[in-house]
């Protein structure tokens, strides 16, 4: 199945280092049918997902960005509304969506967190899909 990337490019070398992350993984799952859509910040992540899902073209979406709260007067507001918002796309739709969105308190944080070890919040959020896509598909059909 094709996978949607939705992408908040208001941090460039965060949203760049999460792609790279979710693309590897993807890559090592099979999957190679990738399409990225760009977006401003978080917030408009969770509509983005909602477009691709109710494309009925993909069969998992994973949405990456990030929210610094030093640089982020309503911090907490866009955090909530993202994350609420992605989980909502699934559960409406059923189409899996994950949550690559970095929620840091600094740029350091973020950094850390977007790229190569245990702290790659890009691969965590394409292998999450990944497997909610397995289920998916394992259960329609019929186990």
């Amino acid at each position: 199945g094709r996978i949607a990337l939705c992408v908040a490019r208001f941090y460039e070398e965060l949203a760049d280092a999460l792609e790279a992350g979710a693309r590897e993984a993807l890559a090592d799952a099979g999957y190679d049918a990738i399409e990225r859509f760009d977006v401003p910040g978080a917030f408009e992540l969770p509509l983005a997902a909602k477009y691709a899902a109710e494309s009925g073209r993909f069969a998992a979406i994973v949405c990456l960005g990030a929210v610094i709260r030093g640089e982020t007067d309503h911090y907490d507001y866009v955090c909530a509304e993202a994350a609420r918002g992605i989980a909502d796309v699934s559960r409406q739709t059923g189409v899996p969506c994950s949550f690559g969105v970095l929620t840091c308190d600094t740029m350091d944080q973020a950094l850390a967190r977007a790229g190569g070890g245990k702290r790659d919040s890009g691969r965590h959020a394409a292998e999450a899909v990944i497997a909610l896509a397995a289920l998916r598909a394992q259960l329609s059909d019929g186990g």
